[in-house]
């Protein structure tokens, strides 16, 4: 019997061996061996004996890629580390200046780098242990994803089982990368869907994206989607010494990793590789709105660090935008959450590089003049990447030019509308008008400030119609009973909805901020904010000083405060129903407080340049500590400069501290100075 059942057993692994291989010569390297029909003759063998031992059916098995009851919500997950965004260079000048800030940040003459097409899709991070696949998580707000694991396991381009020998890889590593929809899959999905009687989706990467997130697995598995992996991790952190070897090593583990891609000796390699994909674009069987370009040596991504959100060793290229020609239909305007009017050109329906656009910003009324725009005239239409279409041009005037005018009163609420002289934007003045208070909640709750997941346009626009919120503090004070007097609103999703209002309590003091939507103060300026005063409190004492002039200087004191956001922060907390606001906010548990970025002493005064990669700190843990302690950072070296700090190869800023005369210590000898170690 022992042995029967090992015979079966055998034959079982040699199915799902074979069944991989197979899967990874058609799904991976689009170079098939056997027919459809002999491959799922091969399925169909394993589901049969796998139906007649289930207690040998294996989760990575290719029999389990789809199966499960659809679920009733996604888990949120902390990544290992953030999952950043790019910045962006739009021509050949900007990238070279990208090329010059490396230089320079290095120390290096001439530094390596590695090409990849930049598709259009959803950053997903893949986690493997024991070489197999555990767990699959949306990109989300860069620090926290969705678990999606059910359905990239329906994604057949996803190894469930890596080849971790071959590729000499450790049992548990993350790789990271982008889910799309070819073209083909999108074109059919779309077929299918007229079929059907629904509407089609307007372009691959809002099609593939919802299909990520669909609760029902068998869904995604139906939308055929694939997946391009492009980053290896390990412990959270980039693995091995070369971005190319990290490339080599993901494919030779049976990831589908981009073939088009260059190792560039130079930037001017760099220019030519992106040149040549510029005319090529349209033959791939994908989007791509660009090229992504990586330093290569690992070791350089430590040194060169981030800037605010995004890596200084990588720039995305991004191509010109796509347009098209159509005609305006009509002109209607849009108030948002600010009271700000703006002018939005109703078109016939127009396709542009696989989106069908019927809508695009006019900005404000000076741009309508400018442009000359009227309804019925024919324009020219651009869209580039995730950029709202926009009008760049008239082609043709209409039969009549009728100018169009900004309202004298709010097309929401009827209050009146004004324009401050100097600035070009028209504003609703009533601070109770539906369309701010509506567009107020939807920044509040978006994933990115408190992270109210649920709370999307059809909910709050019930909440509003029906009173039940007349500020965001009325967000802490909705009960079951409230939520369920809504349309379309159960037991279970009011529940859900309460728990993730509930879970917004914790987040950070800068998201409070950054959710009080004051004009001019995002993300960024909300965490500097924070680190400087610490405390809401301390913000509201400084913004309230009596004398004007008093409480700008103090808040200009923050970093990448100037006058202009100083002012607006003064503006927003002056105003007596803006702290009744708050202090409905404190009463609600909401976090005031936060980590104020307190300054030392013991560097006072010295100024430091770091080069070369240190084994203990990245570049920007080496100079967070040195400006902690008092010290400043700086990128080049001067007869001004106190110490250079000298890692592993090290450029030419080595050279030029010799030449001054300039101290140069080592990771060891820059702790002694800061007294860690």
């Amino acid at each position: 019997m022992a042995a029967a059942a090992k015979n079966v057993q055998n034959k079982i692994e040699a199915l799902r061996e074979k069944i991989r291989y197979h899967e990874h010569r058609y799904y991976v390297l689009d170079d098939p061996e056997i027919g459809d029909a002999e491959f799922d003759r091969l399925v169909n063998e394993l589901k049969k004996l796998e139906a007649e031992h289930p207690e040998l059916i294996a989760p990575d098995s290719p029999t389990q890629r789809v199966g499960g009851k659809p679920r009733e919500g996604f888990v949120k997950v902390a990544h290992s580390s953030q999952m950043l965004s790019l910045d962006n260079a739009y021509n050949e000048q900007e990238l070279r200046d990208w090329e010059r800030r490396v230089n320079e940040l290095t120390g290096q003459k001439s530094v390596e780098y590695v090409c990849e097409l930049k598709m259009d899709g959803l950053s997903m991070a893949l986690r493997y242990q024991g070489g197999r696949f555990v767990r699959g998580i949306t990109r989300g707000d860069g620090s926290t994803g969705e678990d999606v694991t059910e359905n990239v396991r329906t994604i057949r381009s996803v190894p469930l089982v890596a080849d971790i020998k071959k590729a000499r890889l450790p049992a548990e590593f993350e790789v990271r990368g982008e889910v799309i929809m070819p073209h083909k899959a999108f074109e059919r999905m779309n077929e299918e869907r007229e079929r059907q009687g629904l509407p089609r989706f307007a372009n691959p990467r809002n099609a593939g994206a919802g299909a990520v997130r669909v609760l029902d697995p068998n869904i995604t598995a139906l939308r055929r989607l694939d997946f391009h992996a492009y980053f290896l991790l390990v412990n959270g952190r980039v693995h091995g010494k070369e971005q190319w070897e990290n490339l080599e090593a993901l494919s030779a583990a049976g990831f589908k990793v981009n073939p088009h891609r260059r190792f560039a000796k130079n930037i001017d390699d760099v220019w030519e590789f992106i040149r040549e994909w510029e005319e090529k674009r349209e033959s791939l069987p994908y989007e791509i709105d660009g090229i992504v370009v990586k330093v290569n040596r690992l070791a350089l991504w430590n040194e060169l660090g981030f800037t605010g959100k995004a890596p200084r060793w990588a720039i995305a290229y991004k191509y010109a935008a796509r347009a098209g020609v159509t005609i305006i239909e009509d002109i209607k305007v849009q108030v948002g959450r600010t009271g700000k009017l703006t002018p939005v050109a109703w078109l016939k329906p127009v396709p542009i590089g696989g989106t069908t656009v019927s809508r695009a910003t006019l900005h404000n009324m000076d741009e309508i003049e400018r442009l000359g725009v009227h309804v019925g005239d024919t324009v020219q239409v651009e869209r580039g990447g995730d950029v709202i279409p926009k009008i760049v041009e008239v082609v043709e005037h209409g039969k009549t030019e009728e100018a169009f005018h900004m309202p004298e009163r709010c097309p929401e609420c009827g209050g009146h509308v004004v324009r401050v002289e100097g600035e070009a934007d028209h504003r609703c003045v009533n601070a109770n008008c539906p369309a701010k208070l509506r567009e107020s909640i939807l920044h509040f709750a978006s994933r990115g400030v408190m992270n109210i997941e649920g709370m999307g346009d059809a909910l709050v626009n019930q909440l509003v119609e029906r009173g039940l919120v007349r500020s965001v503090a009325d967000i802490y004070d909705l009960n079951k009973d409230k939520l369920l007097s809504l349309e379309r609103m159960g037991d279970k999703s009011a529940r859900n909805v309460l728990n993730e209002i509930e879970g917004s309590k914790k987040l950070p003091l800068e998201r409070v901020i950054y959710g009080l939507g004051i004009r001019f103060v995002g993300e960024r300026t909300a965490e500097f904010l924070v680190q400087h005063f610490g405390s809401l409190d301390d913000l509201i004492e400084a913004a309230t000083l009596p004398e004007e002039a008093a409480a700008i200087e103090k808040l200009e004191q923050v970093e990448e405060v100037g006058p202009r956001i100083a002012a607006s922060i003064r503006e927003f907390f002056v105003e007596p129903k803006n702290r009744e606001l708050v202090e409905r906010l404190r009463k609600a548990g909401l976090q005031f407080k936060g980590k104020r970025k307190e300054r030392g002493t013991r560097l006072a005064g010295k100024t430091f340049v770091l080069t070369g990669a240190m084994e203990k700190y990245t570049r920007d843990e080496a100079k967070k500590l040195i400006e902690d302690a008092g010290g400043k950072v700086v990128g080049s070296v001067s007869k001004k400069t106190d110490y250079v700090v000298a890692g592993a190869e090290p450029g030419s800023k080595l050279d030029k501290a010799r030449e001054l005369g300039v101290n140069v210590i080592d990771e060891n000898g820059m702790e002694e100075l800061l007294g860690v170690g």
